[in-house]
């Protein structure tokens, strides 16, 4: 990952208080959470955070982002990635994933294993049930 990410605030004074937007792209790469390959995460990241002039006791006017009028722009540029991340990466939609029974990707190989009758521990006894 880049050391620096080109991004974009914007800060809107208005009568009431602050308004701020932070905008960036986002490149991650990590395992696909069904197959295991390799993939790649695109975000577009669009963040708003508000901040009154005179907040009081309401959270919902102040972020906790601004602290003593400094902006904390690189806990909030995580944060914003984080919440914009979803709950599971895969490489694309569709993904068939692995094999339960041989881990096999079933993206290169699609196939089925025969389903077992039985239980193997009670083979000696399925033999001697077929002999009666």
């Amino acid at each position: 990952m880049p050391e620096k990410v080109p991004s974009e605030l914007a800060i809107t004074k208005a009568s009431t208080g602050t308004l701020l937007d932070l905008r960036f792209d986002a490149r991650l790469h990590g395992p696909c959470f069904r197959c295991l390959d390799e993939t790649v995460l695109e975000l577009k990241i669009d963040a708003r955070e508000y901040q009154a002039t005179s907040p009081g006791e309401a959270e919902e006017l102040s972020t906790q982002y601004v602290v003593d009028d400094k902006l904390d722009l690189g806990t909030w540029s995580r944060d914003a990635l984080a919440l914009a991340m979803p709950e599971k990466i895969l490489c694309r939609p569709e993904c068939a994933g692995l094999c339960p029974v041989c881990g096999k990707n079933l993206n290169d190989e699609p196939h089925t294993h025969e389903l077992e009758v039985g239980d193997s521990r009670w083979a000696e006894l399925e033999k001697l049930r077929e002999q009666l």
